[in-house]
């Protein structure tokens, strides 16, 4: 299963396995406060992808358009949170104000597309 959170959103049991998905460390919040186990900065979009978009609504599905674009020439970072969802909870960490239209919102989207397919014999 994976799911998303906000940095600082309180951290729970149920969260499992952590892993921040932003380029940037969220502001004003220590390493032990956030307690992740993982940190993928290149899952994150590219720069430029990021600041296109730049939190807004109107450009929500053509970013996720483009991000899928950049997340499939990143499969050997995004196949281990994949296979840690099998038998895991995933909950992906972001620091956007945005719940609804942020990175990992997208990024969950694009893994659970991948989980739903059918593996090739």
């Amino acid at each position: 299963m994976i799911l998303t959170k906000r940095a600082y959103d309180k951290i729970e049991p149920s969260d499992g396995c952590r892993v921040l998905v932003d380029r940037f460390w969220p502001r004003g919040i220590t390493k032990e406060e956030l307690a992740i186990d993982y940190w993928l900065k290149a899952i994150s979009p590219s720069n430029e992808l990021r600041q296109w978009f730049n939190h807004k609504p109107e450009r929500w599905t053509e970013f996720t358009q483009r991000y899928g674009k950049e997340l499939d020439s990143l499969k050997e970072v995004y196949e281990p949170i994949l296979k840690l969802a099998q038998d895991n909870c995933v909950t992906l960490i972001y620091a956007a104000k945005d719940r609804q239209f942020n990175n990992a919102t997208a990024l969950k989207q694009y893994l659970d597309q991948k989980q739903k397919k059918p593996k090739k014999a």
